[in-house]
Protein backbone atom coordinates (compact mmCIF):
# COMPACT_ATOMS: atom_id res chain seq x y z
CA UNK A 1 0.00 0.00 0.00
CA UNK A 2 1.21 3.28 -0.46
CA UNK A 3 -0.17 6.45 0.37
CA UNK A 4 -0.03 10.16 -1.35
CA UNK A 5 1.05 12.92 0.83
CA UNK A 6 1.13 16.30 -0.69
CA UNK A 7 4.21 18.36 -1.22
CA UNK A 8 3.48 20.54 2.30
CA UNK A 9 3.38 17.41 4.57
CA UNK A 10 6.02 18.46 7.54
CA UNK A 11 6.78 16.33 10.29
CA UNK A 12 5.11 16.21 13.84
CA UNK A 13 6.46 14.82 16.99
CA UNK A 14 3.32 14.70 19.41
CA UNK A 15 2.82 12.94 22.82
CA UNK A 16 1.05 10.41 21.12
CA UNK A 17 3.98 9.36 18.31
CA UNK A 18 5.07 10.42 15.44
CA UNK A 19 2.89 11.83 12.88
CA UNK A 20 3.44 13.76 9.79
CA UNK A 21 0.79 16.83 9.12
CA UNK A 22 -0.71 18.89 6.24
CA UNK A 23 -3.99 20.98 5.56
CA UNK A 24 -6.92 20.61 3.59
CA UNK A 25 -8.85 23.50 2.04
CA UNK A 26 -11.39 24.13 3.77
CA UNK A 27 -13.22 27.22 2.40
CA UNK A 28 -11.87 29.73 4.89
CA UNK A 29 -8.32 30.39 3.95
CA UNK A 30 -7.57 31.22 7.61
CA UNK A 31 -9.01 28.02 9.50
CA UNK A 32 -7.96 24.90 6.88
CA UNK A 33 -9.12 21.22 7.53
CA UNK A 34 -5.88 19.23 9.42
CA UNK A 35 -4.59 16.13 8.52
CA UNK A 36 -2.96 13.76 10.42
CA UNK A 37 -0.62 10.61 9.76
CA UNK A 38 1.54 7.87 11.47
CA UNK A 39 2.07 5.40 8.38
CA UNK A 40 3.02 2.53 10.91
CA UNK A 41 -0.30 0.57 9.45
CA UNK A 42 1.83 0.92 6.32
CA UNK A 43 4.87 -1.63 7.40
CA UNK A 44 1.90 -5.00 8.87
CA UNK A 45 0.22 -3.67 5.45
CA UNK A 46 -2.99 -3.60 7.68
CA UNK A 47 -5.95 -1.50 6.90
CA UNK A 48 -5.74 1.74 8.65
CA UNK A 49 -7.24 3.15 11.93
CA UNK A 50 -9.45 6.79 10.80
CA UNK A 51 -10.95 9.19 13.07
CA UNK A 52 -12.39 12.05 11.65
CA UNK A 53 -12.58 14.67 14.16
CA UNK A 54 -15.05 17.98 14.10
CA UNK A 55 -13.57 21.07 15.87
CA UNK A 56 -14.64 21.30 19.39
CA UNK A 57 -12.55 24.19 20.74
CA UNK A 58 -14.37 23.91 24.54
CA UNK A 59 -13.65 20.52 24.68
CA UNK A 60 -10.39 20.17 22.73
CA UNK A 61 -8.17 23.02 23.58
CA UNK A 62 -10.11 23.74 27.12
CA UNK A 63 -10.92 20.69 28.52
CA UNK A 64 -14.76 20.90 28.73
CA UNK A 65 -16.64 18.28 30.59
CA UNK A 66 -20.24 18.90 28.99
CA UNK A 67 -19.21 17.03 25.83
CA UNK A 68 -17.24 13.77 25.24
CA UNK A 69 -14.79 15.74 22.26
CA UNK A 70 -11.74 16.51 23.85
CA UNK A 71 -11.51 12.74 25.12
CA UNK A 72 -13.05 10.84 21.67
CA UNK A 73 -9.48 13.07 20.37
CA UNK A 74 -7.32 12.35 22.88
CA UNK A 75 -8.21 8.51 22.55
CA UNK A 76 -8.53 8.69 18.50
CA UNK A 77 -4.81 10.00 18.81
CA UNK A 78 -3.35 7.38 21.14
CA UNK A 79 -4.80 4.37 19.24
CA UNK A 80 -3.41 5.92 15.92
CA UNK A 81 0.37 7.00 17.29
CA UNK A 82 0.33 3.36 18.63
CA UNK A 83 -1.20 1.12 15.46
CA UNK A 84 -1.00 3.84 12.40
CA UNK A 85 -3.60 5.34 10.80
CA UNK A 86 -5.27 9.26 9.91
CA UNK A 87 -7.13 11.52 11.46
CA UNK A 88 -8.71 14.47 9.97
CA UNK A 89 -9.62 17.13 11.67
CA UNK A 90 -12.79 18.91 10.09
CA UNK A 91 -13.09 22.58 10.97
CA UNK A 92 -16.78 21.82 11.78
CA UNK A 93 -17.44 23.60 14.93
CA UNK A 94 -20.59 22.77 17.05
CA UNK A 95 -22.00 20.16 14.50
CA UNK A 96 -21.42 22.48 11.55
CA UNK A 97 -23.33 25.79 13.18
CA UNK A 98 -19.96 27.41 14.51
CA UNK A 99 -18.94 28.87 17.91
CA UNK A 100 -21.26 31.52 18.79
CA UNK A 101 -24.44 29.48 17.75
CA UNK A 102 -22.70 26.54 19.86
CA UNK A 103 -22.53 28.84 22.89
CA UNK A 104 -26.26 29.98 22.47
CA UNK A 105 -27.16 26.20 22.45
CA UNK A 106 -25.54 26.10 25.79
CA UNK A 107 -27.46 28.60 26.97
CA UNK A 108 -30.89 26.85 26.58
CA UNK A 109 -29.18 23.71 27.88
CA UNK A 110 -28.76 25.33 31.24
CA UNK A 111 -32.33 26.04 31.26
CA UNK A 112 -33.17 22.74 30.83
CA UNK A 113 -33.14 21.56 26.74
CA UNK A 114 -31.06 19.08 25.59
CA UNK A 115 -28.90 19.49 22.60
CA UNK A 116 -30.96 18.49 20.23
CA UNK A 117 -34.18 20.77 21.19
CA UNK A 118 -31.66 23.57 21.74
CA UNK A 119 -30.96 23.20 18.33
CA UNK A 120 -34.30 23.28 17.03
CA UNK A 121 -35.57 26.26 19.52
CA UNK A 122 -32.63 28.55 17.60
CA UNK A 123 -33.80 27.52 14.11
CA UNK A 124 -30.90 25.43 13.85
CA UNK A 125 -29.90 22.20 11.61
CA UNK A 126 -29.74 19.87 14.43
CA UNK A 127 -26.55 17.99 12.79
CA UNK A 128 -25.30 20.34 9.62
CA UNK A 129 -22.03 18.42 9.08
CA UNK A 130 -20.57 16.96 6.02
CA UNK A 131 -18.24 14.53 5.57
CA UNK A 132 -17.81 14.26 1.81
CA UNK A 133 -14.09 16.29 2.36
CA UNK A 134 -13.20 13.88 4.58
CA UNK A 135 -14.23 11.48 2.14
CA UNK A 136 -11.98 13.78 -0.74
CA UNK A 137 -9.21 13.62 1.56
CA UNK A 138 -8.89 9.90 1.88
CA UNK A 139 -9.22 9.20 -1.80
CA UNK A 140 -6.08 11.56 -1.96
CA UNK A 141 -4.43 9.74 0.35
CA UNK A 142 -5.28 6.26 -1.12
CA UNK A 143 -6.95 5.03 1.50
CA UNK A 144 -10.21 3.60 0.28
CA UNK A 145 -10.84 0.78 2.91
CA UNK A 146 -10.90 1.96 6.92
CA UNK A 147 -11.38 1.13 9.89
CA UNK A 148 -13.29 3.91 11.63
CA UNK A 149 -12.92 5.31 14.93
CA UNK A 150 -16.42 6.63 15.99
CA UNK A 151 -19.80 6.51 18.02
CA UNK A 152 -21.58 7.72 14.92
CA UNK A 153 -22.77 5.55 12.77
CA UNK A 154 -24.79 7.88 10.41
CA UNK A 155 -20.71 9.10 9.97
CA UNK A 156 -19.92 5.47 8.34
CA UNK A 157 -23.60 5.98 6.18
CA UNK A 158 -22.17 9.02 4.70
CA UNK A 159 -18.43 8.04 4.10
CA UNK A 160 -20.35 5.10 2.32
CA UNK A 161 -22.24 7.36 0.06
CA UNK A 162 -18.71 9.52 -1.23
CA UNK A 163 -16.84 5.78 -1.69
CA UNK A 164 -15.11 5.28 1.45
CA UNK A 165 -15.64 1.88 2.50
CA UNK A 166 -15.22 1.05 6.34
CA UNK A 167 -14.70 -2.38 7.09
CA UNK A 168 -15.17 -1.80 10.64
CA UNK A 169 -16.57 0.41 13.20
CA UNK A 170 -14.78 1.00 16.20
CA UNK A 171 -16.72 3.06 18.96
CA UNK A 172 -14.94 5.38 21.61
CA UNK A 173 -15.70 4.83 25.39
CA UNK A 174 -15.89 7.69 26.84
CA UNK A 175 -17.04 8.30 30.63
CA UNK A 176 -19.65 9.91 31.32
CA UNK A 177 -19.30 12.78 34.28
CA UNK A 178 -21.78 14.64 36.24
CA UNK A 179 -22.01 17.49 33.61
CA UNK A 180 -22.35 15.13 30.04
CA UNK A 181 -24.20 12.82 31.11
CA UNK A 182 -27.39 13.45 30.01
CA UNK A 183 -26.07 14.67 27.15
CA UNK A 184 -24.58 11.76 25.98
CA UNK A 185 -27.83 10.07 26.68
CA UNK A 186 -29.74 12.11 24.18
CA UNK A 187 -26.93 11.26 21.78
CA UNK A 188 -27.67 7.72 22.39
CA UNK A 189 -31.50 7.88 22.09
CA UNK A 190 -31.97 11.18 19.44
CA UNK A 191 -28.85 10.50 16.96
CA UNK A 192 -28.46 7.30 17.33
CA UNK A 193 -24.87 7.45 19.13
CA UNK A 194 -22.91 4.72 20.58
CA UNK A 195 -21.21 5.41 23.82
CA UNK A 196 -20.12 1.47 25.30
CA UNK A 197 -19.02 3.42 28.33
CA UNK A 198 -23.47 4.23 29.00
CA UNK A 199 -23.78 0.60 28.96
CA UNK A 200 -21.40 -0.02 32.55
Amino acid sequence: MKINLPKSTVRLPAVWGEFKIFTAPSGDVKNPHIVLINGSFLEKNKTPLVRIHSECLTGDIFGSRRCDCGGQLHRSLKLIGKKGGALIYLRQEGRGVGLINKLKAYKLQEQGLDTVEAQIKLHLPIDDRDYAIAARILKRLSLKSIRLLTNNPLKVADLSVHGIEVIERLPIATKANPFNKEYLKTKRLKLGHVNPALDD
